[in-house]
Formats: C-alpha cells, structure tokens, sequence
C-alpha cells in the first residue's frame, strides 16, 4: 500500500505527473526537488547556495509532513546543472545533516528553467 504526502502547500499549483513523497513499508520516497515557492510553484532561481537551501527546506517540509525529520534521511541523489558549483553547493547542504550524513550521489545534469540543483531523497520513518 502507498500513501501521498503532500507538503502544506495549495494543491491547485501542484504540478508535474509526480507526488511529492510517497510512503511504502516504513520508507518515505521524495520525489526531485528544486528551488521552488510552494505557494505558488514558480521557480525561485539564485545562488547555487540559495537554492540549494531552499530545495532542502521543500525537502524539510515534505518529511514532516510524514512525521519525521532531516535526520531520518538514508539516501540522497542530487543533480548539479554545474559541477563546479560542487563545493558551495555541498557547504550548504553539510548544514542540512549535522550528524551522521546519509548516503549520496551527486552527477551533472541537464536542468529544466534554468535551476542549478534538484535533489530527490529516501527517508526511513521513525516507527
């Protein structure tokens, strides 16, 4: 069985064939994440660092929004549109996991909108 889980967001700018995070067995699966306005699902575009930060905060808000936090993430995969933004954009995702850091691949990609980074990501859920 499969849950959605919808950060507290207005679903009439939900977009994309996708949900947010779906959860199956324990294990909350969020959907790739970039630097977007919830409120209005318009792309925020700035600093490889501010829209790293706020890619993760969309991320924070979908994991509590399944009952668990940052520190409940296993996995991430993040795209870069630029791997040369790789030591600015991990500085700020550093901060994100203070403790023991999840597992993670991040790769060059070919972004939409001109982003610079989307990030996809695994959490287990606290029982």
């Amino acid at each position: 069985m499969k849950n959605i889980i919808h950060p507290d967001r207005d679903p009439a700018f939900a977009t994309g064939a996708y949900s947010d995070g779906i959860v199956v067995d324990g294990f909350l699966f969020v959907s790739g994440q970039a630097a977007v306005d919830f409120k209005t699902s318009q792309f925020v575009l700035g600093t490889i660092e501010e829209e790293t930060a706020r890619t993760l905060e969309n991320i924070a808000a979908i994991i509590r929004a399944a009952g668990a936090s940052m520190e409940n993430v296993v996995k991430c995969t993040a795209h870069l549109a630029d791997i040369q933004d790789f030591d600015r954009y991990n500085a700020v995702y550093a901060t994100y996991f203070p403790g023991i850091k999840p597992a993670r691949t991040t790769v060059q990609s070919v972004l939409a909108e001109n982003i610079k980074v989307e990030i996809d990501c695994i959490v287990k859920l606290p029982a």
